[in-house]
């Protein structure tokens, strides 16, 4: 019987299980958009490893005290591929003062790169980032007339995710903007672990309603998420 969930006694030792074989020097490719849908367990999991030299691949580095700021925090990242990292001070001074290598991607082609590794797609060609530094010491090229640059697809030694619902044969339903990037991270990872709220039977899963098949996942850790407000915004009484 096919069964990804890792068992433990708690949350906390199943996610520390589920990433106890990333090694340093490793290169993660993480889901999440600010605070909103990253897998906050595995990343506090990790954090507690005796590892360094992480590449990691996010839309952004989380804040200094959470999400992927945590493993920043700890000097564990050597290398962040990110969209966006305007919210992070630490963020900020490691890279500054030459700590923190850093390749900026729009958001876009940071979703496509992701996207094109998991489908087995070595690159592709977009107009965006051409005159840019995005573009510096990348392939260029004029195609319909218009100048195009080559972006390679990403794949990840592990894919860190986090999900709504999933069953134990791995398939994953990710809840409204959670989603974000968790779809393609999902498929990226050459080892693919996923956080998950709520754990199901086989079957009770509408197979039209499932967003990243069970065979792109190879482990699945259930625990409670805390799901902080990156920027809390409300109307005067």
């Amino acid at each position: 019987m096919i069964d990804k969930v890792v068992r433990a006694s708690s949350p906390r030792e199943a996610a520390a299980r589920a990433v106890a074989d990333i090694p340093s020097g490793a290169t993660l490719i993480v889901g999440g958009f600010g605070l909103c849908g990253i897998p906050e367990s595995l990343i506090l999991a990790l954090s507690e490893r005796p590892v360094k030299d992480l590449v990691c691949v996010s839309n952004n580095c989380g804040v200094d005290d959470w999400g992927l700021g945590i493993l920043l925090g700890k000097r564990m990242i050597r290398k962040m591929v990110s969209s966006y990292v305007g919210e992070n001070a630490e963020f900020e001074r490691q890279y500054l003062s030459g700590e923190l290598e850093l390749e900026f991607a729009p958001q876009g082609t940071l979703a496509e790169r992701i996207r094109a590794g998991g489908a087995g797609i070595a690159g592709f060609y977009t107009p965006t980032g051409v005159g840019t530094i995005v573009a510096e010491g990348k392939e260029t090229r004029v195609l319909d007339g218009r100048e195009v640059v080559l972006e390679k697809g990403i794949v990840g030694d592990f894919a860190l995710v986090a999900a709504w619902k999933a069953d134990r044969l791995g398939n994953l339903v990710y809840r409204k903007a959670a989603r974000n990037f968790n779809p393609m991270a999902a498929t990226a990872g050459r080892v693919t672990v996923a956080e998950v709220e709520e754990l199901v039977e086989v079957g009770e899963l509408d197979p039209d309603g499932i967003h990243t098949p069970g065979v792109f996942v190879n482990r699945v850790v259930v625990a409670p998420r805390a799901k902080r407000i990156e920027r809390r915004t409300v109307r005067k009484a």
